[in-house]
């Protein structure tokens, strides 16, 4: 089975926090945020780590790229009984 990987937006969404609260947090505009979000391809190690922080996730689950690419291979699973 494949890893578990999750969006910088879902793991901010899960720990509860808006862009503005991210935003006033780390003190970094909100649209720098926004853009890591759609493509972390390029975080810097810094953001990352606080990001990882504030969301309590490990590093190990967080999907480091375009977001529309791990949204675009997800698969969908159907339950037959």
């Amino acid at each position: 089975m494949d890893d578990y990987k999750i969006t910088w937006r879902a793991a901010r969404v899960n720990a509860g926090y808006t862009l503005k609260e991210v935003s006033e947090i780390t003190k970094k505009n909100m649209d720098l945020i926004r853009r890591y979000e759609k493509d972390s391809t390029d975080i810097p190690w810094a953001l990352t780590n606080e990001l990882l922080k504030l969301y309590k996730v490990p590093a190990e689950i967080i999907f480091f790229g375009r977001e529309s690419d791990l949204i675009g291979n997800i698969k969908v699973f159907a339950i037959i009984s």
